[in-house]
């Protein structure tokens, strides 16, 4: 609590910080709590990887996951969708019953890439390691749930998931990028995977990979249009760390792309892209560069 001392200016300080401000939009006080929504991604790693991170009964976990689902989401939708406000509770239990229904097919998709991760690391000597100690895990278990939060179509929170994940690991993955089974990232730092992006199967990425726009087009009232912008990669393809693979481009199956790469057009399948071998050469007399 703040302290109350006459010479502050407090009231005047606040009123100013209640008035609207263009860039601010208003929101209702029962906003989004961060905190639970950590405690749900924590179930929900829970449940999936059982017994692994909570010893707890997984009929006991589902029905926290379940009630943190429904709080969050009504609270989502009445921040980001006033309009639809009477409705804020029944969006959030409907939320939480679909949500639950995927957690089969979730738990399915995430044993494929621990599987992924451990073929593609010699360094991993079983599944639970991958599990316990890969911030590839710890990323794609954060993307999963938020990309089925985003496809039930609820507001922020898969975009808050995510950013979890961001700061955690180093590793952005958009939300409503489509991302296929037996996904793997070696290392992972400096990983960006855009929104539109659709990922095959059986493709595996390197530190500082970004998949993401080359540019965006605009509407007559200057709004960026929301349209397919980002790469589509085909299953089983590879791209080596620092590579960048921009706008609405095809990389055909079975393709590979070396390090340090600039690729912007579309590429037909078991492509090889490789950057041009560096030049050696020995200096004279002790001479610089």
């Amino acid at each position: 609590m703040v302290p109350k001392h006459p010479d502050l200016p407090l009231r005047q300080i606040a009123d100013r910080l209640s008035a609207p401000d263009p860039h601010i939009p208003a929101t209702a006080p029962a906003g989004i709590d961060p905190a639970e929504l950590k405690q749900a991604v924590n179930l929900f790693r829970a449940v999936v990887f059982t017994g692994y991170f909570n010893p707890e009964p997984v009929g006991d976990l589902l029905e926290k996951l379940a009630q943190i689902l429904i709080r969050q989401s009504s609270r989502a939708c009445i921040v980001f969708h006033p309009d639809s406000a009477p409705d804020a509770e029944e969006f959030g239990r409907q939320t939480a019953r679909k949500l639950l229904d995927e957690l089969p097919e979730l738990r399915r998709q995430l044993g494929t890439d621990v599987k992924a991760v451990f073929d593609g690391d010699p360094a991993a000597a079983s599944f639970e390691e991958v599990i316990l100690c890969y911030p590839a895990l710890t990323a794609m278990t954060h993307y999963r749930f938020a990309h089925a939060l985003w496809r039930l179509d609820v507001p922020i929170l898969p975009r808050l998931i995510t950013e979890m994940a961001h700061s955690a690991t180093g590793i952005d993955i958009h939300p409503g990028a489509t991302i296929g089974d037996y996904f793997s990232i070696d290392h992972g730092t400096g990983v960006v995977i855009g929104e539109t992006c659709i990922i095959g199967n059986h493709v595996r990425l390197y530190q500082g990979v970004t998949l993401g726009a080359k540019s965006f087009k605009f509407d007559a009232a200057g709004n960026i249009l929301r349209e397919p912008r980002h790469p589509i990669l085909e299953d089983r393809v590879v791209v080596y760390s620092n590579s960048s693979i921009l706008g609405r481009v095809r990389i055909g199956h079975d393709s590979v792309i070396g390090g340090n790469v600039w690729q912007t057009s579309d590429l037909p399948p078991c492509s090889r892209v490789i950057q041009g071998r560096a030049t050696v050469s020995g200096f004279e007399n002790g001479g610089g560069i």
